[in-house]
């Protein structure tokens, strides 16, 4: 496993590539306790810290502003009519809040800059 044995940011990108783009809550706590020298109960405990504080900041109706990341809000939506899948029938579906993450300038940039590197354009779509 040499991505295990390195610690450059090369490999993390080459992990991250081979796991088909998906990162889980696991793999978060092993980098944050390999980042930061924790044990992975230690590094758990931050991430559940982090993750529950986002939520009870979107429960009270907060909007939390990560700068450089992005931030986290609520949407409303409407209550509707939509249509059972299975069998056609008419069901109403009340109103909600959604939570709503919009990235940052920083972050579009850095990931725009990555995908530019392995052969995409990098250039604004219009559709920010």
């Amino acid at each position: 496993m040499r991505e295990e044995a390195t610690l450059d940011h090369q490999s993390e990108s080459d992990r991250a590539e081979s796991k088909a783009g998906v990162m889980t809550k696991a793999e978060l706590v092993d980098e944050v306790a390999r980042v930061v020298q924790l044990t992975k109960k230690q590094a758990e405990t931050i991430v559940n810290i982090v993750f529950d504080s986002i939520v009870d900041s979107l429960r009270a109706g907060q909007k939390i502003e990560l700068r450089g990341f992005g931030s986290f809000r609520l949407r409303s939506r409407k209550s509707r009519t939509g249509r059972n899948p299975k069998t056609g029938e008419k069901v109403e579906v009340p109103s909600k809040k959604i939570p709503y993450f919009k990235p940052g300038k920083e972050l579009k940039e850095l990931i725009n800059k990555a995908v530019g590197n392995a052969g995409g354009s990098g250039e604004k779509t219009g559709t920010e």
